[in-house]
């Protein structure tokens, strides 16, 4: 169109149309079709697939929506329209005319319900799967601000359970599939990326990994994928689809596929998402902390009672106060004056250690292509700030997608993923949010001229200055990431019906781990023995300068895999399929490790070391001698394997399908006999409308399938031979020495695990309720145990197969749509799963301490993995206000000579399990033409936590147990607690004991733990203080329901974008982790903060802005 002067011209515009591609052999009559594929709001699709059922070759619509496709003529033909996020259209063709016109329009479908199941070996269509696979695009997935895929799973996936240990950012959570099916092997699942299984950048034992403790901090096989790059989502759970993937599996296995180019001309899109996330406040949940006025009430009253405070403790706040009084520093007035200062402090020390922090995420991809080539390049940069002073997180991604048909016979696809993940966080020992909740708000962060303020902190019964932010500013951990990963597929297609495939995958990442100890701060003091600037004495373990460790971490793995295919249709209608794929697999994966720590490190002089230190220092020239050389680590896993899928179909009546895998590793020795393990699965779908020939049109699918198979698991650093590692010179000796590093363990088996699946599948009224539900069981046995023996060996333990799990349970995910019509659109959706875990065979009589029953480390028979043991309370002492327990004192003769275990499971009594037994989601989308609101909840039952510890926090020290420190906070529940007798009517909060109280001793050691008494059994506790945090009395639920996300997006529409020749303008606002309903006992302490460990940061809000830019 233009304008000259007064008249107004239009151009007819000239439309280029597709040209038709063959999807058969040269020769004959064909039928050409044409046609335009748009979504219900009219607009182009690119990329749909567009096939014919019974052959392989098909094409993809254009940037336009355009597809054309030539077939052989007087054929009556089957057409499959498929795109991501979309319901798959079948239209049925008569190609009796040389062309034909067909338009079709593809409507939104579930997440939960695609057509299409990736496994990483083959493509299935869902009508004809037979195994639990749990589909999801990622834009269903998608929450704005979060900048790894593993943190926006929680609730999402059936009998998947997430759980996140700390809210720091990008802290990887732990994911558990259908329960526990090893005791002490790796619990996570596999990671698989476009057909490759990938490993995490360090290999950390199973034990860490397992810990519910542990934070991790270095990442997973996925930290360096870009959720933008992400095309869906496939979970696979039975042993029907994991069998494939073989010994490596028995923990599920996650499948990502990312996006892939598609035919039509370059589309340029850039995604931004900036994200605000909001500090904590003592003000937060209603965090039942002491502020200065009533930590210092408490202190005062503690005077006036004669309270007879630590010898070691830290004088500081009112104590110090009263102290220089009494000495006679302090007249009354400037004491008078000095204490109102301390009760109006109230030092907010989440202000001085978290910030509210803002972080960006920036991507930017080109895809298109022809039909000979398509790609898909991407970058991405995250620049993520976390709340805690000191962490922050840098990533930089590039991702890179091309698919080359050289011919009609021939494709070949290269992928390369690479990223660079800078992080810097706090020592392990400097942990802000738990120093936040436990300093008295009595102690000021800066003096008045606005300098730190320093107190004597006690170490080893030496007092050095200290400050928690000077802390800070003189330590670090930085840690840097960078990795690589290339693939290749080469396909050939000799025939319709038969194809090859070879892959092979090969990455190489480097992990340096940094950790620095400045000379100014405390923890250099208490090696030094002396503060910043004196002179340090003999004894010293660092004389000079600071501390200095590193770690390097080299990973190079490789795998290469050749597979047949068969896809063929035969019989008279073509109503049979059978498809088979066979083949070879080899895996290589090996960890280098290199770690050295040093001392006299000076930073701030050129990075370097102190060259020289006075031999007269002779603690410290003996650390060096131990530490002064490196530890060098190498560890390599070998896996051959081959493997073997066989699919027979009938129409849509039913298919039967079986799988087998063969492993052979390295990790296990010749005399096991054991090396390679068959991995096998059987599994059959019946569609119940189709056998019965149900004609009902509100009934559209009603499917039964099920599945059975064995698969095995392995375990690292197991081996036939004893291994020796050889050290160096023993001074005393003068000879040379090796230690044992690994004991012989030849009749070590594969851990195995047996899985039996059913499923029921149904959608009715024109798709427009479907659901699915699932019921699983699962025994592991020749589970990996330890077992205890005599240290004369050389060890005082090794791994034998005598445990036994149970895993069983049930799932129901539904999709509703209540409204559907070219403006408005409601989809509901939501899951529910339930997994029963038990413990079949009992443990080592000693192999658990105590510390692992009131933790939920212990594995007992006949109770859940996690379970977690307290001590039963029976009251407060009416005399003294002091905590009773049914401890077996008065029956302890009946414990003597008992076993650790048979000793705890009399004497303790089981909580409850840390992990939740049900957890499900609760999605709602609606759309109304350029708008769309999502809500998502998700909700977690069954888990049990402790709260926060009153005493022991305050304690410090088993010489002054149940002692309250000036330096510490206190919980407000402390304000409530028993003062005079009668008060046990009312509460259940001990009174305040010293040594100078009568009755003290009778609290301050448990009988147990007392080599004079009578009793001569195992110990069962140190104190009643002590007792009173672990006890039955302060567990309470962890249930939750959760806002996990409220996003509204806006699209431009196409009137707005044809001006500014954009395809799509698109802003979104959204909020995740709001707010947690849950129960008000927890009294400000967050559902998902344990109480069996430091005070962690958990999971805040995030408010986000998003831009998406097509071009």
């Amino acid at each position: 169109m233009k304008v000259n002067g007064k008249f107004i011209i239009v151009y007819r515009r000239v439309i280029q149309r597709q040209q038709p591609r063959n999807v058969t052999r040269p020769g004959g009559a064909v039928t050409i079709i044409r046609g335009k594929v748009v979504d219900t709001s009219d607009k182009p699709l690119p990329g749909v697939s567009v096939v014919f059922k019974d052959h392989v070759y098909g094409v993809m619509t254009d940037a336009n929506g355009m597809y054309a496709i030539n077939v052989g003529k007087g054929n009556k033909e089957t057409m499959l329209f498929s795109f991501i996020g979309m319901k798959t259209e079948v239209v049925s063709v008569n190609c009796n005319v040389d062309e034909k016109t067909i338009n079709v329009t593809l409507k939104e479908t579930s997440s939960q319900l695609n057509e299409v199941v990736v496994t990483g070996y083959q493509q299935i269509d869902r009508r004809n799967l037979t195994s639990s696979v749990t589909s999801m695009s990622m834009k269903d997935l998608m929450i704005p601000g979060v900048s790894s895929l593993d943190q926006m799973l929680q609730g999402r996936i059936p009998d998947m359970i997430v759980t996140n240990s700390s809210g720091e950012i990008n802290s990887v959570p732990k994911i558990r599939i259908r329960g526990t099916s090893t005791l002490i092997g790796n619990r996570e699942p596999l990671w698989v990326v476009d057909g490759v299984i990938v490993n995490d950048p360090v290999n950390l034992s199973a034990d860490v990994l397992n810990d519910p403790d542990y934070i991790n901090r270095i990442g997973n096989a996925i930290s360096g994928l870009n959720p933008q790059d992400i095309d869906r989502l496939d979970v696979l759970k039975d042993a029907a689809a994991t069998a494939l993937y073989g010994t490596r599996a028995a923990n599920g296995v996650i499948v990502i596929t990312t996006k892939k180019g598609r035919v039509g001309k370059p589309i340029v899109s850039y995604n931004f998402n900036g994200s605000f996330r909001r500090r904590p406040y003592y003000t937060d949940r209603k965090i039942n902390l002491m502020n200065s006025k009533e930590r210092t009430e408490i202190s005062r009253e503690l005077v006036e009672q004669h309270y007879a405070f630590p010898s070691n403790m830290t004088s500081i706040g009112y104590e110090d106060a009263i102290q220089k009084y009494y000495s006679g520093l302090y007249t009354e007035s400037e004491f008078e004056r000095q204490v109102a200062k301390y009760e109006t402090q109230n030092t907010d020390w989440f202000k001085f250690l978290c910030h509210n922090s803002f972080s960006t995420d920036h991507s930017v991809n080109i895809s298109g292509g022809t039909d000979k080539l398509r790609y898909y390049t991407s970058l991405g940069y995250t620049n993520g700030d976390d709340v805690i002073n000191n962490n922050d997180d840098e990533r930089y991604t590039i991702n890179s997608n091309m698919d080359f048909t050289l011919n009609r016979d021939f494709q070949i696809s290269l992928n390369i993923n690479a990223y660079s993940n800078k992080r810097k966080y706090n020592q392990s020992n400097l942990n802000p949010i738990d120093y936040a909740y436990n300093t008295s708000r009595v102690i000021p962060a800066y003096n008045d001229d606005g300098t730190y303020y320093y107190y004597n902190k006690v170490s080893d019964s030496y007092s050095y200055k200290f400050n928690f932010l000077n802390e800070l500013d003189n330590s670090y951990v930085k840690q840097n990431i960078t990795s690589i990963t290339a693939t290749s597929n080469l396909r050939y297609h000799p025939v319709e019906w038969f194809n090859l495939e070879g892959v092979f995958s090969y990455t190489n990442s480097n992990t340096n781990v940094e950790g620095w100890w400045g000379e100014k701060s405390w923890y250099a003091s208490t090696l030094r023995y002396s503060e910043y600037g004196d002179t340090p004495p003999n004894y010293s373990d660092m004389p000079y300068g600071g501390e200095l460790s590193q770690k390097t971490i080299h990973n190079e793995s490789y795998m290469a895999r050749f597979q047949a295919n068969i896809n063929r249709y035969f019989g008279c209608n073509k109503q049979n399929n059978i498809n088979i794929a066979i083949g070879s697999e080899v895996n290589s994966v090996r960890y280098r490790g290199f770690s050295i720590d040093n001392r006299g490190y000076y930073l701030d002089r050129g990075e370097k070391f102190v060259t020289y230190i006075p031999t007269n220092y002779t603690a410290y020239y003996a650390w060096l001698v131990q530490n002064s050389q490196p530890t060098i680590t190498d560890n390599l896993t070998n896996l051959l394997s081959i493997y073997g899928t066989l699919t027979y179909s009938y129409e849509n009546y039913f298919t039967i399908n079986a799988n087998a895998r063969y492993d052979g590793s390295n990790k296990f020795g010749s005399r096991s006999n054991k090396k390679i393990l068959p991995v096998w699965s059987v599994s059959g779908l019946a569609d119940f409308k189709s056998i019965f020939n149900i004609k009902t049109k509100w009934l559209n699918n009603l499917s039964l399938k099920s599945s059975y198979g064995e698969q095995g698991n392995m375990i690292d650093g197991q081996t036939a031979e004893m291994t020796l590692q050889k050290g160096v010179l023993d001074t005393y000796y003068n000879e040379l020495y090796s230690t044992v590093s690994g004991f012989a363990n030849p009749y070590l088996k594969w851990e195995k695990t047996r899985l039996l699946n059913f499923g029921l599948e149904a959608s009715l009224f024109n798709n427009r309720l479907m659901f699915l539900c699932e019921y699983y069981y699962k025994r592991t046995t020749n589970a990996f145990m330890n077992k205890n023996i005599s240290d004369i060996n050389g060890y005082t333990s090794y791994i034998v197969n005598s445990g036994a799990i149970s895993n069983s349970g049930y799932n129901l995910s539904f999709t509703i749509v209540p409204m559907s019509n070219r403006n408005v659109n409601w989809i509901l959706s939501g899951s529910f799963s339930k997994v029963i875990n038990k413990m079949d065979a009992a443990p080592g009589v000693d192999t658990y301490s105590l510390s692992d029953y009131l933790n939920g480390n212990a594995i007992v028979k006949g109770k859940p993995v996690s379970t977690f043991y307290s001590y039963k309370f029976v009251g407060l002492d009416p005399t003294d206000g002091g905590p009773l327990f049914d401890d077996w004192e008065d029956r302890c003769t009946d414990l003597m000579g008992l076993s650790k275990n048979a000793t705890y499971n009399k004497v303790l009594v089981a909580s409850g399990r840390r992990d939740p037994d049900i957890s499900g989601s609760i999605s709602n989308t609606f759309s109304y033409k350029s708008w769309r609101l999502g809500v998502l909840m998700n909700y977690s039952l069954g888990a049990k936590v402790r709260l926060f510890r009153i005493y022991s926090q305050a304690s410090s020290g088993s010489s002054n147990p149940g002692s309250i420190y000036p330096e510490y906070n206190l919980n407000r529940t402390l304000l409530k607690r028993w003062k005079k007798p009668g008060d046990e009517l009312h509460t259940n909060i001990p009174s305040i004991m010293s040594k100078c109280d009568v009755n003290y001793d009778k609290y301050s050691a448990n009988y147990s733990s007392v080599s004079s008494g009578e009793y001569a059994g195992v110990i069962i506790a140190n104190n009643s203080w002590e007792m009173y945090d672990y006890s039955d009395l302060r567990v309470v639920s962890a249930n939750y329901l959760r806002i996990a996300n409220v996003s509204l997006t806006y699209e431009l529409p196409r009137k707005l974008l044809d001006k500014c020749k954009f395809h799509r303008i698109a802003l979104t606002l959204s909020g995740a982790n709001l707010y947690s309903f849950c129960a008000k006992a927890l009294k400000g302490q967050a559902p998902t903060q344990s109480g069996f460990a430091e005070v962690r940061l958990s999971d805040t809000p995030i408010y986000t802005f998003g831009i998406n830019l097509e071009f």
